[in-house]
């Protein structure tokens, strides 16, 4: 006589331990393919670099003759920065959309949704890297900051949500594109935020209208808060509070769109 042996149920912490696998497998899978498509990797640690040495030699001596411009620009080379990598995360999350690799993970037993924690984990540690070598490099062309280490934590947590916000708006643009071609032209927009904000010259030296849109730019409150931690400068309530409430805004809003969109296309 055969006995049918009912399977054993899966508790809630074996389900746990097993989406943290699965999340962890992925997150393992997007930061290894970062590491070997070493032309994106370059661009993505050298061109902050390079950017800084751009400003700061060939725009710095006519923006502040004083030659103290590097201590202006850091901050918005920094923010810049987490643009560039909010980008590249839209077009390898399009890649993804699109190759028939979330079709082959939706036949296995493992969550999908992996896929996108692990595009979120390797972007943040981008530009990690990306920030702190343009600090290092900062440091080398006459970075003199004065900021205590609270000032720092400070400025590295506001960074830290700057850049998940545009990570999940990344990860929302590329869900939604149609290819990694329709997700690299988020590249441009993100990119030109920055140029119209307080990131490189004040925003009282632009035309009236483009003030206005510094003004509105949620890129000018992160600025200036920044700034202000780094350099030790006088720093209003108004300003920090809008740059949290920005960041935390922008995450809140594309967190749950690219959650919506992901469900849909899947």
């Amino acid at each position: 006589m055969t006995t049918l042996l009912a399977p054993a149920p899966v508790t809630d912490q074996e389900g746990r331990g097993t989406g943290l696998r699965d999340t962890s497998a992925l997150v393992g899978r997007t930061l290894r393919r970062t590491t070997r498509q070493l032309d994106t990797l370059l661009i993505s640690v050298m061109l902050p670099v390079m950017l800084l040495l751009m400003f700061t030699y060939v725009f710095g001596g006519a923006i502040d003759p004083s030659g103290r411009y590097v201590d202006f620009v850091v901050p918005g080379i920094i923010l810049l920065t987490a643009g560039y990598g909010a980008a590249n995360t839209a077009v390898e999350m399009a890649s993804d959309m699109t190759n028939g690799i979330i079709d082959r993970f939706r036949s296995m037993p493992i969550r999908p949704t992996g896929v996108v924690t692990g595009h979120v984990v390797a972007s943040m540690a981008r530009n990690a890297v990306s920030s702190a070598l343009v600090v290092g490099a900062a440091f080398l062309v006459g970075f003199s900051p004065d900021a205590t280490l609270l000032d720092w934590l400070g400025a590295l947590g506001l960074v830290a949500l700057f850049v998940l916000a545009l990570t999940w708006v990344g990860v929302a643009v590329g869900i939604l594109a149609s290819g990694p071609e329709a997700a690299s032209g988020f590249t441009f927009v993100i990119l030109f935020l920055p140029y119209v904000s307080s990131a490189f010259v004040p925003p009282e030296s632009m035309p009236s209208v483009l003030e206005t849109i510094a003004a509105w730019n949620p890129v000018t409150p992160v600025t200036d808060t920044m700034r202000s931690l780094l350099l030790g400068l006088p720093l209003a309530t108004s300003t920090w509070v809008s740059a949290v409430a920005w960041c935390a805004g922008i995450f809140l809003v594309a967190r749950v769109a690219a959650g919506l969109l992901f469900a849909r296309r899947r």
